[in-house]
């Protein structure tokens, strides 16, 4: 057929049918056209003994610019592309490069480069047996489009896996890379592999941090967080992500997995934060399951656990200011009033920091979030404000932190309908004593709802009522009477006793 080439089978069939039928018939029973079967019959060796054509089929469209104009310019910048040099022919002969040259240009291009380019880099592919390398990673899973408790939810993946059988062990991340979330993920990993393997290696992790002294702590505390488990610490060099292949190749498969595991489930919306992590546990014990025979061949070959884990957070001092914030990480945290003043030291988890005083922990909460594009973050909590606010309400129309410290939606449009209708001093009373009723009541959920009902009535909310609804009972002290018995009483079961 035209466009293919005639194969040595196919001549071996056609003489073989030549013997039993014409040449039309032998021609068309084995795929070839009369003419080249004409050829066939005339020809004494097969189609692979014959050389290369010394001889061109149509004049060659780049005769006297290749070797005269193209070659210099290949040999002076070896990087140029075909469509760069294609580029530079039509400016300056203009119509005599139509862009059907194109192709044979960059033909011709990737042939002088086989023969006159420069050597290229060469990737060692490595042998990894068991119990020998382990690997770890984050990923970005933004595209996956999960949703926790109704607002979008982006979000890394420390993934954690060995070398030679496959098994992973896969964690989620809130709070971006950090020498935490390792230290938690590479640990849980450990000990849900239930061994050590001989070396653990990562991508450059320093990527985080801003100074040279980080950098260092960082080195510092990794290593010896790898000497803890008997691990040989190494990175790949930065930016060549193939020397970390054996784990970005997983990310791949691991995010794919999960997204099909999501079209599965229906939907990716889910209550709470643990339900997620739940289904990412789900997802990687079905990975797991498909290597079961080598990953229990890879445990014979690992290393025993230490006694017990090690510290798996920074730790960090910051002071306590005046306005009873503290900023950790360039996260603004709200703290009760009584640490002013205080210089805690902070522990700061993946998930949660801690502040903690001598050996006391007197803070803890849920780490904060640095939103994309912004340079800062806060995670106030109106619980830690509301008491001392109650005695000062009109500062809270312009205060700096009034917008952070709505819990709800329903509770900043509140704000919103009472400053437009009432006074700003009972605006500011009301909306103090909202937030007051919410902490006190433990019921923020709730009394959303209400305010939420209210909105749409158009009526604004009325504080006494509210009271009466969601405030604490005072539980009324029972009046105990004792009576003590007489002395001659005791004297009666003595008796009795003898």
């Amino acid at each position: 057929m035209p466009g293919k080439k005639i194969t040595d089978q196919q001549v071996r069939k056609y003489k073989a049918m030549r013997r039993q039928a014409t040449q039309e018939i032998a021609a068309a029973r084995t795929g070839v056209s009369v003419r080249s079967a004409r050829r066939i019959e005339n020809a004494e060796e097969l189609p692979s003994q014959r050389g290369p054509r010394s001889w061109r089929t149509r004049a060659d469209p780049l005769a006297g610019v290749w070797q005269e104009e193209l070659v210099p310019l290949l040999e002076a910048k070896p990087g140029l592309q075909g469509r760069t040099l294609f580029e530079e022919l039509q400016r300056r002969y203009g119509e005599r490069f139509g862009d059907g040259t194109l192709r044979t240009l960059q033909r011709r291009v990737r042939a002088w480069r086989a023969e006159h380019g420069n050597e290229k880099e060469i990737y060692f592919a490595q042998a990894n047996p068991p119990g020998r390398l382990a690997l770890s990673d984050f990923t970005v899973c933004d595209e996956l489009g999960v949703i926790v408790a109704g607002d979008a939810f982006p979000h890394r993946l420390y993934q954690f896996a060995l070398a030679y059988s496959g098994w992973r062990h896969a964690e989620v991340v809130r709070s971006g890379e950090s020498f935490a979330a390792l230290a938690q993920g590479m640990q849980n990993a450990l000990w849900a592999l239930g061994g050590v393997p001989e070396e653990h290696r990562t991508d450059s992790l320093s990527a985080a941090f801003n100074n040279l002294a980080e950098e260092e702590e960082l080195t510092r505390r990794y290593a010896d967080l790898c000497n803890h488990y008997g691990l040989r610490a190494s990175r790949n060099n930065l930016g060549e992500s193939h020397e970390n292949g054996s784990i970005e190749s997983r990310q791949g498969s691991i995010k794919n997995a999960i997204d099909q595991a999501l079209l599965l489930r229906g939907s990716r919306n889910f209550d709470e934060l643990a339900d997620y992590r739940r289904f990412i546990a789900d997802v990687v014990a079905r990975m797991n399951r498909r290597i079961h025979v080598k990953v229990t061949q890879e445990r014979t070959a690992l290393n025993a656990l230490p006694v017990r884990r090690t510290s798996d957070y920074e730790e960090t001092d910051a002071r306590v200011t005046k306005y009873s914030t503290v900023s950790v990480k360039r996260i603004l945290y709200s703290v009760p009033s009584r640490l002013i003043g205080h210089r805690p030291k902070f522990r700061i988890y993946p998930e949660r920091i801690e502040a903690w005083l001598g050996d006391v922990c007197v803070f803890e909460t849920v780490r904060g979030v640095v939103p994309e594009g912004k340079q800062r973050g806060k995670a106030i909590d109106y619980r830690h404000l509301i008491p001392t606010l109650k005695r000062k309400p009109g500062a809270f129309a312009r205060w700096v932190l009034r917008d952070d410290m709505f819990p709800r939606a329903e509770y900043r449009l509140t704000w919103e309908r009472l400053i437009e209708k009432l006074p700003e001093r009972h605006a500011c009373k009301v909306m103090v004593g909202l937030l007051d009723l919410a902490a006190r009541g433990a019921c923020e959920v709730q009394l959303a709802q209400v305010l939420g009902d209210l909105l749409q009535a158009g009526t604004l909310p009325e504080l006494a009522g509210l009271e009466e609804k969601f405030a604490p009972k005072e539980t009324p002290v029972p009046d105990i009477k004792v009576k003590l018995p007489t002395l001659a009483s005791y004297d009666v079961l003595i008796e009795v006793a003898v």
